[in-house]
């Protein structure tokens, strides 16, 4: 486990809200100058903490404003990684949990409408590994900085 501390956590929290801020940007937040502060950053990415910075799209922009989550149960025999490839031959998986417990997996989805997420949730149920399906609609979400 990777040693971290509270100025670490500051930058953490700063580079998840907007992971194109600079070190210039951070180093009077933190009271640390910009070197100290590309030192730190460096080390985080060095020790695995942070794995790489991403962009975040709006996804309703895109005319995929459906975000759900659908819980699959599967045939007894289904190796897990069948599951998540079952899953991810759908081009609407965002993401693929597998859990323990019943459900098998928790497959997140991004569609255009209702119909759309319908469609998405047959195919799933057609591979021949689904045994069956119960499907949850996101209506809002929050996301804790690091």
């Amino acid at each position: 486990m990777a040693q971290v501390d509270d100025i670490d956590r500051q930058l953490l929290r700063m580079l998840h809200k907007d992971g194109r801020r600079t070190f210039s940007e951070m180093a009077p937040v933190v009271g640390l100058s910009v070197a100290a502060v590309k030192r730190r950053v460096d080390r985080l990415r060095e020790a695995g903490v942070i794995t790489g910075f991403t962009v975040q799209v709006d996804h309703t922009k895109l005319g995929w404003g459906i975000e759900a989550f659908v819980e699959l149960s599967c045939a007894g025999s289904t190796p897990v990684g069948e599951i998540v490839r079952t899953a991810y031959q759908a081009p609407e998986v965002q993401a693929v949990f597998t859990i323990a417990g019943d459900p098998d997996a928790l497959v997140q989805v991004r569609v255009r409408d209702i119909e759309h997420l319908q469609q998405v949730i047959d195919g799933l149920r057609r591979t021949g590994h689904v045994t069956g399906t119960k499907t949850l609609m996101v209506l809002g979400s929050w996301t804790r900085a690091a």
